[in-house]
């Protein structure tokens, strides 16, 4: 029986099939490269989903008055303030998670990693965001942006290793592209991390610094001039095999 190529060398860099086996190779790279989508695809809704269901109203009687209700309700509000931050967040890493892999072409065992890991953190966010929706204190709020900015790090380190020169990517970026882009995805883990001292003097001013920055950046264009990158994995399979 014929030995299967590898897919990785031994410092874990992806390596470029080449002769018959390219096409067979490429077609193997898609269908693996699906899995880790569809797998932190799955990771983040589930992460989101339950941000939703740790809003809980507080103990009320079998029978309740309109105004304890509407009174109970407006108690809730630490809870429906941590709920958005983490939903923008999460919501806006999740975005910047799917241009990166639209422009992946091939991955290693180091990509799968580091998304691992990067993937561990996003399924941790809904136990900062309960913890900072119950207390909001001064610890609660450092340990929040804490958790917010070492998921952020890490997205950067995916990033990084599936950009940096070009290693598995279709079309590269250009290095003035790639220091831009860089300071795109380091944005929101500055703004959490510069929270933290902010958080030592005013809690409930760090949480909406957070909501003001991540609200600016949904209403920013997803792409810019000359930004543009594949939709679809095919173009750049496809043109490996020549």
């Amino acid at each position: 029986m014929k030995q299967k190529q590898k897919r990785v060398d031994v410092r874990g860099h992806a390596v470029w099939p080449t002769g018959a086996n390219a096409g067979s190779q490429a077609e193997d790279d898609e269908r693996g490269l699906d899995r880790i989508i569809f797998f932190s695809d799955a990771v983040f809704a589930i992460a989101i989903t339950l941000l939703a269901l740790d809003i809980r109203l507080p103990p009320l009687p079998e029978t309740v008055s309109n105004g304890d209700l509407l009174a109970a309700l407006g108690r809730t509000w630490p809870q429906f303030l941590s709920y958005s931050i983490s939903f923008l967040a999460i919501g806006m890493i999740w975005l910047a998670h799917h241009r990166t892999f639209r422009s992946v072409q091939r991955y290693d065992e180091r990509l799968m990693l580091l998304n691992l890991f990067f993937l561990l953190l996003i399924g941790f966010v809904p136990f900062p965001t309960t913890v900072i929706g119950e207390y909001g204190n001064t610890v609660s709020t450092v340990f929040y942006a804490a958790t917010m900015a070492t998921a952020g790090l890490m997205f950067a380190l995916v990033w990084w290793h599936a950009n940096a020169h070009g290693r598995l990517v279709a079309p590269p970026l250009s290095a003035r592209e790639f220091r831009r882009v860089l300071l795109r995805v380091l944005w929101m883990p500055a703004v959490f991390l510069l929270s933290i001292p902010l958080a030592f003097w005013s809690p409930d001013g760090a949480k909406y610094v957070w909501l003001l920055i991540l609200a600016t950046v949904v209403w920013r264009p997803a792409t810019r001039p000359g930004e543009a990158r594949p939709h679809s994995r095919q173009g750049g399979l496809s043109h490996a095999k020549s």
